[in-house]
């Protein structure tokens, strides 16, 4: 009899430790590529991990990634860019809403390394033979993507855009770089790549790629009632252009980016306990 109420006992712990944990797993969407969000996330992840949650998370298209949060399938999203990017994508989705700004004068268009000496879209034409008549940009279906065919027939450019994935383009870049030759690249600040390259953006009279944004996170509906104390760390987390710059460094430079992203934390550790105590 002693051994079976142990062993129920036991039993029950293991249960209740599991369902404990099961009441605050967390899930959060990132984008392959996208640095700013990603490594935005991974710090929450670890910081949130301290603090007895278990978050997985996963990688998809920003348009995938805001269905699974109307669909109550993925719980944050940290890199919703507005009001340009994605204002038209998550239009349709009625059961997601934003907890917060995470980042303001964020920027998208098209870069070129400063040695190029000229300034605007409008220059890019008779310059044609000097880029190869070529835009490197990132996958097809991005924001930054539809954006720039947008570029090339509002400015009529006799250019095509070549769509890969973000890493791709930075390898594009760099290898451009290293052989002081003329490029145009689709990218965004803030990124890794203005931290290691000397890049300026082209100036876009039209303004088709919108004027300076801001970056949200995004939540599913309910999260609040079902996490407050996450909730409100959403509210209040902010990252400053230089803690953001900082940290995108730090991880373009990792092989080991969750320890990295703890290293970060225990520097930061007040900055984080601000956000979640308030």
């Amino acid at each position: 009899m002693v051994y079976k109420l142990s062993f129920f006992g036991l039993l029950c712990c293991v249960l209740c430790g599991c369902g404990e944990r099961l009441t605050k797993r967390i899930s959060m969407g990132m984008v392959e590529g996208w640095a700013e969000g990603n490594a935005m996330t991974l710090v929450t992840k670890e910081f949130l991990a301290e603090k007895g949650y278990h978050v997985i998370t996963h990688k998809a298209a920003p348009n995938l990634l805001l269905a699974s949060m109307d669909n109550g399938d993925t719980d944050v999203f940290m890199n919703v860019w507005l009001p340009t990017t994605h204002g038209d994508k998550i239009a349709p989705f009625k059961r997601i809403s934003s907890a917060g700004i995470n980042y303001k004068g964020a920027k998208l268009g098209l870069v070129v390394p400063r040695y190029v000496d000229i300034g605007s879209i409008d220059e890019l034409n008779e310059n044609k033979d000097k880029f190869e008549g070529r835009i490197v940009g990132i996958e097809r279906g991005s924001g930054m993507a539809t954006y720039t065919d947008s570029v090339l027939l509002a400015y009529d450019l006799d250019y095509r855009q070549l769509n890969s994935s973000m890493i791709a383009m930075a390898s594009e870049l760099q290898k451009a770089i290293n052989d002081n030759k003329w490029i145009v690249v689709t990218a965004w600040q803030p990124h890794w790549l203005f931290g290691r390259f000397d890049l300026k953006f082209l100036e876009d009279p039209k303004k088709i790629y919108g004027d300076t944004e801001h970056i949200e996170t995004f939540v599913r509906d309910d999260f609040e009632e079902d996490f407050p104390a996450v909730y409100r760390y959403f509210q209040r987390a902010f990252f400053e252009e230089a803690i953001m710059n900082d940290l995108l460094i730090r991880m373009e430079a990792s092989k080991r980016k969750k320890e990295t992203a703890r290293e970060w934390i225990a520097e930061h550790q007040e900055l984080l306990e601000s956000w979640w105590e308030g």
